[in-house]
C-alpha cells in the first residue's frame, strides 16, 4: 500500500495535467470562435449597412469566382475598405499582445508595456518628421518605421555601454524611459514649428491612433514584419517559462538569457515600429491584454502567448467598430484604448491578487 500512494499521486497529478491543458484549449477554442464571429460582424455594420446573406453571398463569389449579381459597391466596401482594416486590426492587436506578454516575462513586471524601451515614441518622431517635410504615405511609414527601431538600437547601446556594473534589467529601463522622453520632446518640437493650418492637424490625428486610412497596401506591408515577429516569440516561449525562475536560475538551466534578451527586443521592435508606422500610436493594448490573457489561462508562456494573440486581435476589432460606430464621426481609436485600458488595468491592481509571472 505504501508503495501505491505514490502512484496514485501521479495518476491524479497527470489527470490535473490533462484537465488544465482542456480548459487552456478549450478557452482558446473559444476566443478563435469569438474572433471569427467578430470579424463576420464587422463586415456587417457600419455606415454603409450589408446584410449577413450578402456578406456571406459575396466571399462565395470570391472564392469560387461565381458571378452572384451583387452590386460592386458591396464588394467594395467588403473587400477594399472592411476587410483590409479588419485584418489590419487583427495584425496589429495581436502583435502588440504578443510583445507585451513577451517584455513582461522578460523583465519580470507586470506595469512593462512594449513601448517601455522607446520604439513608439521614435515611430512617432519619424512620422512626424515625414509629415513635417510632406513625405509620400509610404515615406511616411518608412521613417516610422527605420527611428522605432533606432530608439531601441540606441535605448540597448546606452544599457549595454553602462550595465557593466548593476542590474542590467534596470538599466534598460531606465535608457528605455529616457529615450521615449526625448524622442516625444522631439515631437512636441516638431509639432510647435509644424504649419498650425496643414501639418499641425494631420501630426496630430496621426497620434491619436487610427486605422481609418489603412488599405490593402498598407496591409502587406505590416504583415510580414508582424507575423514574424510573432512567430519568433513563439519559437522562444519556452524559455520565458525559464526567465520567470530568474536571471541565474535560467543560465544555470541552459538558457542564453542575453540572446533571449536581444531576440524578443527585436522582435517586439518590429512589431511595435510596424504597427506604429501605419496607425499611430494606440496605447494600452500590450498593457491590458496580457494581464486579461494570464486570468484566462494562467502564466505559462506555452499557452499563455496564444491567448494574448487571439485577445490581442480581438480586442483591436473590437474597440474599432466602437470608434467608427459609436457616433457620427469617427473617434480616433488610441483614445478609445486609452479611456477602456485605464479602468481596466485599475480594477486589475485592485481586486486580482494572483501572480503574474
Amino acid at each position: 500500500m505504501g508503495k501505491g500512494l505514490p502512484l496514485e499521486s501521479a495518476a491524479a497529478n497527470i489527470g490535473n495535467k490533462t484537465r488544465r491543458i482542456s480548459k487552456e484549449s478549450k478557452v482558446n477554442i473559444i476566443l478563435f470562435i469569438f474572433l471569427m464571429v467578430l470579424i463576420f460582424i464587422s463586415l456587417i455594420i457600419g455606415k454603409y449597412y450589408i446584410s449577413p446573406i450578402q456578406v456571406l453571398n459575396s466571399i462565395v463569389s470570391k472564392i469560387l469566382r461565381e458571378d452572384l449579381n451583387m452590386p460592386e459597391e458591396i464588394y467594395t466596401v467588403i473587400f477594399n475598405i472592411r476587410l483590409p482594416r479588419i485584418f489590419a486590426g487583427l495584425l496589429i492587436g495581436a502583435g502588440l499582445g504578443t510583445a507585451g506578454v513577451a517584455y513582461q516575462g522578460m523583465f519580470k513586471n507586470p506595469m512593462v508595456s512594449p513601448d517601455i524601451l522607446g520604439a513608439s515614441s521614435g515611430a512617432a518622431f519619424g512620422a512626424a518628421l515625414g509629415i513635417l517635410y510632406s513625405f509620400s504615405i509610404f515615406g511616411i511609414q518608412i521613417m516610422s518605421f527605420l527611428f522605432g527601431i533606432t530608439a531601441v538600437v540606441i535605448t540597448y547601446m546606452i544599457s549595454e555601454k553602462i550595465c557593466k556594473h548593476g542590474d542590467s534589467t534596470l538599466i534598460l529601463i531606465l535608457s528605455g524611459m529616457l529615450i521615449s522622453t526625448l524622442f516625444s520632446s522631439l515631437v512636441s518640437l516638431i509639432k510647435y514649428v509644424a504649419d498650425p493650418y496643414s501639418k499641425l492637424p494631420d501630426i496630430t490625428f496621426w497620434l491619436m491612433g487610427s486605422l481609418s486610412s489603412i488599405n490593402k497596401s498598407d496591409l502587406y506591408i505590416i504583415a510580414l514584419p508582424i507575423l514574424s515577429g510573432i512567430i519568433l516569440i513563439m519559437l522562444v516561449r519556452w524559455k520565458l517559462n525559464i526567465m520567470a525562475f530568474g536571471e541565474e536560475e535560467a543560465m544555470a538551466m541552459g538558457v542564453e538569457t542575453k540572446n533571449l534578451r536581444i531576440v524578443v527586443i527585436a522582435a517586439s521592435t518590429i512589431i511595435i515600429s510596424s504597427s506604429v508606422s501605419v496607425s499611430g500610436l494606440i496605447g494600452w493594448v500590450g498593457l491590458i491584454i496580457p494581464h486579461f490573457a494570464r486570468i484566462l489561462v494562467g502564466s505559462n508562456y506555452k499557452y499563455l502567448i496564444p491567448t494574448s494573440i487571439l485577445a490581442g486581435g480581438s480586442y483591436l476589432i473590437l474597440v474599432d467598430n466602437i470608434a467608427r460606430n459609436i457616433a457620427s464621426t469617427e473617434i480616433p481609436i488610441g483614445i478609445l484604448t486609452s479611456i477602456i485600458g485605464a479602468p481596466f488595468f485599475l480594477y486589475l491592481m485592485v481586486n486580482i491578487k494572483r501572480g503574474w509571472v
